[in-house]
């Protein structure tokens, strides 16, 4: 099993202190920072922009950065987050017309192309763009909001997920998102997930540190398991 990868969703972090918050949970031990974009269109949400994530970059946030597009339509969109400082550029497919054209169009500008998979998209769209992925995205929500339960039925779609993945050989990343806490993340890994989004579970404690070491724990467990 691959190294597990912790992205903060700064959705739930204080806006009125954004930059710092975010700097806060890279120094407590998160991987990479997960940017949600909503556009109150594909889903019925407004948050952030291009704006947002320039301020971030240069606030001298350096870690990776997953650009989660939840807007349609996605292609105009791609060159403003990947000019702003994207490390990862994430869509999903209902918003393009050409998943492929898409997906060149975020490796063009110089990004890590990711596809997200909401709860009731079947994975067949995955057959013939694997090669091209960096991240797939599985949804353990329906998009749109912050603070959701974590939908049981994601499990499955985790395991079918990995097992394409490893059939193919592949180090693509698969990323989990909504409804991600200390009490349930051991069993997502145990899944075969590998990167994990989370939000409230993270930002409603006031020591990120604490929390975040409780998560290592948690996937260190798992990762034994894998060994033994």
């Amino acid at each position: 099993m691959k190294k597990f990868f912790l992205a903060p969703s700064i959705l739930s972090a204080d806006f009125a202190r954004l930059g710092e918050d975010t700097k806060k949970v890279i120094d407590a031990g998160a991987d990479l920072i997960h940017f949600d974009v909503m556009d109150n269109h594909y889903v019925p949400n407004l948050t952030m922009g291009p704006m947002i994530l320039e301020s971030l970059r240069n606030y001298r946030i350096q870690a990776p950065i997953d650009v989660h597009l939840m807007v349609k339509p996605v292609d105009s969109l791609i060159p403003l987050f990947a000019k702003a400082g994207a490390t990862f550029i994430t869509f999903h497919p209902e918003a393009t017309l050409h998943i492929e054209r898409t997906l060149h169009l975020i490796k063009d500008h110089g990004c890590k192309a990711g596809l997200a998979i909401n709860p009731a998209t079947p994975l067949n769209v995955l057959e013939y763009i694997l090669e091209k992925l960096d991240l797939i995205l599985l949804m353990s929500v329906n998009p749109g909001f912050s603070n959701q339960s974590f939908l049981s039925s994601t499990f499955k779609k985790i395991r079918e997920v990995r097992k394409i993945i490893d059939s193919n050989f592949s180090d693509i990343l698969l990323e989990v998102d909504g409804g991600i806490k200390l009490e349930n993340i051991g069993d997502i890994a145990f899944s075969g997930a590998n990167v994990f989004v989370i939000g409230s579970g993270l930002f409603k404690y006031t020591n990120y540190e604490l929390i975040i070491k409780k998560i290592r724990k948690e996937l260190e467990y798992v990762h034994s398991r894998f060994i033994h």
